[in-house]
């Protein structure tokens, strides 16, 4: 069984009941940048890892720019060519709400987190609605566990087994800031973040469109004075939407490079390890 709270606005903790071994792991899918409602979004793609997460009964996490966004009247950006034909009639935010809802619905019952980024903070601004908090409020009598997010935060895993508290797994997640770093794919920030976030054992960003995975090796001591080694996990997913680099567009206009898509699968498991059961864990990307 399992449970899911908002501790404080940036704080949400899932409790588990029952967490097996490596064999029968619990899942959970890290995602972002989806901008499913973008001509250019990989739908197909994301509509597959969804698919897959519910085949998993895996949780899923979604740290922003779920929407694209970017036909409003007030966008700078907007370019009726770019907007896909569900969208040409009605009133484009509540269009973008209700073909939202239709798109995400069959998955909602195991969605965990649902965050804001800078495209839908762009429309709140600019137009005095929250599409992140009216997609919420549509998908939550479906969705149980769902909780809204902020744009960075915490989300705590407290894991139980045969009714014994095991201990918890932090994540600490931010939806990103910056350019696309084409050189360095923004690892850099890893080592601000790490410092950011020193509670955390995985570190995990979006926005720029691009994927990495680095392990940060630390040195800890404990309350009695014990001296130990551990890691911190950094990732940043990608997202769906794609970019070639070549033909037209605001992309290829500004030298922006072909980037990876897809999100990150987390896996979490009990093993005991000198006779004390722990908490252990491992990412794969999801593509």
């Amino acid at each position: 069984m399992s449970r899911s709270r908002r501790q404080s606005p940036s704080v949400i903790v899932l409790e588990l009941d029952e967490c097996g071994d490596s064999s029968d792991p619990l899942w959970f899918l890290l995602r972002s940048d989806a901008h499913h409602d973008a001509v250019h979004s990989d739908r197909d793609l994301e509509r597959r890892h969804l698919e897959q997460a519910k085949a998993l009964g895996a949780y899923i996490l979604d740290i922003g720019d779920l929407f694209d966004c970017m036909q409003g009247r007030y966008d700078k950006r907007a370019d009726r060519e770019a907007l896909r034909e569900e969208y040409r009639h009605g009133p484009y935010l509540d269009r973008l709400i209700d073909v939202a809802v239709e798109r995400y619905l069959p998955f909602a019952e195991r969605w965990l987190l649902m965050s804001p980024g800078n495209h839908e903070t762009s429309v709140s601004r600019h137009n005095d609605t929250n599409l992140t908090e009216r997609l919420y409020a549509r998908l939550k009598p479906a969705a149980p566990l769902l909780q809204i997010g902020t744009y960075s935060g915490f989300v705590r895993i407290r894991v139980r087994a045969k009714g014994s508290r095991i201990g918890a797994l932090t994540i600490a997640y931010h939806h990103g800031y910056g350019g696309s770093a084409p050189v360095t794919r923004g690892v850099i920030q890893s080592n601000r973040m790490a410092i950011t976030y020193p509670d955390a054992e995985i570190v995990w960003s979006g926005h720029t469109h691009t994927e990495f995975y680095v392990s940060l090796a630390r040195t800890r001591i404990s309350a009695s004075d014990t001296v130990s080694r551990d890691e911190q996990l950094h990732i940043k997913s990608p997202g769906y939407k794609r970019n070639l680099g070549v033909g037209d567009g605001w992309e290829v206009e500004k030298g922006f490079m072909p980037q990876s898509l897809g999100a990150w699968w987390l896996k979490v498991w009990i093993e005991r390890i000198e006779d004390v059961r722990k908490i252990r864990y491992s990412v794969e990307p999801a593509k």
